[in-house]
């Protein structure tokens, strides 16, 4: 267990581990779950977006890498309109290091992290459960991805957990996310109590205190606005459905959902 984070070697993961690695020189981080046999199911932005914002990064490198995949011909199963996609471990990474994202960690280690996206208090289902939620969620997408509220950890974490928001779903849980926004939240909260602070050196102990705070009370593991939704129930709790087929839109009341067939990259 390290401080800031995990960093594992790929011998150590296991089918169901939730893992994830750092780009653009530690700026953010890539999350997904790996289900065995050197594959990643993760979450980025449909692949028929096309944007030049770094938050699209991903996806970019993603299509690349997978395309060009020397190892696994079929890498990069996905369906049309959906972010969730199957790569190979070797296209997930890229050029960066593997990370272990770690679950039931006692309050006091998870605020000794102090960068967010790297553990949660809250306790992981068995092994066997999280694959099977993340290759459903394959077969079936995850809705629309959002940089704050519905991201590539919030696709992890639920697949780990099966805990999203019930009293407001469009709030994530993504403990990357919170940090982003925390950290000026904090400076803006903890502006009141300068005058408790005795200079510099107070003010930022004043305004780390909050950060850490406001990490812990909006992990998954303590909030009291969470629930466990069953993975074939999801679509209707996020509130998106799946892909229908064009006669199926014309149809009434009757109307039947068609899953778009995977789409390989190249043939074997």
């Amino acid at each position: 267990m390290g401080l800031l984070s995990n960093r594992v070697e790929r011998s150590e993961i296991r089918p169901g581990d939730h893992i994830y690695t750092w780009r653009a020189v530690y700026a953010y981080s890539h999350h997904g779950i790996y289900v065995g046999g050197s594959k990643v199911v993760h979450f980025t932005r449909k692949k028929e977006v096309e944007s030049s914002d770094s938050s699209n990064s991903i996806s970019g490198l993603i299509s690349r890498a997978s395309s060009e995949c020397p190892t696994f011909p079929d890498c990069g199963f996905q369906l049309d309109d959906s972010g969730v996609v199957l790569t190979c471990l070797d296209c997930f990474l890229g050029n960066g290091s593997l990370y272990c994202f770690e679950y039931g960690v006692p309050p006091a280690i998870f605020l000794a992290k102090f960068r967010g996206g790297t553990c949660t208090i809250a306790q992981s289902d068995p092994s066997e459960a999280v694959v099977r939620r993340a290759m459903h969620l394959l077969q079936n997408g995850f809705g629309n991805y959002d940089i704050f509220e519905k991201n590539c950890e919030d696709f992890a974490l639920y697949c780990k957990t099966g805990l999203v928001p019930v009293d407001e779903p469009g709030i994530g849980v993504s403990g990357q996310a919170s940090s982003a926004i925390g950290v000026p939240l904090a400076a803006l909260l903890s502006t009141p109590f300068k005058i408790f602070a005795a200079g510099p050196l107070g003010m930022a102990t004043v305004t780390a205190g909050m950060y850490c705070a406001g990490r812990y009370i909006t992990d998954i593991g303590v909030r009291k606005d969470v629930a466990k939704v069953e993975v074939e129930n999801l679509p209707s709790h996020l509130g998106f459905r799946r892909v229908e087929d064009a006669e199926s839109v014309n149809r009434s009341s009757d109307k039947v959902t068609k899953l778009l067939p995977l789409k390989r990259k190249r043939e074997r």
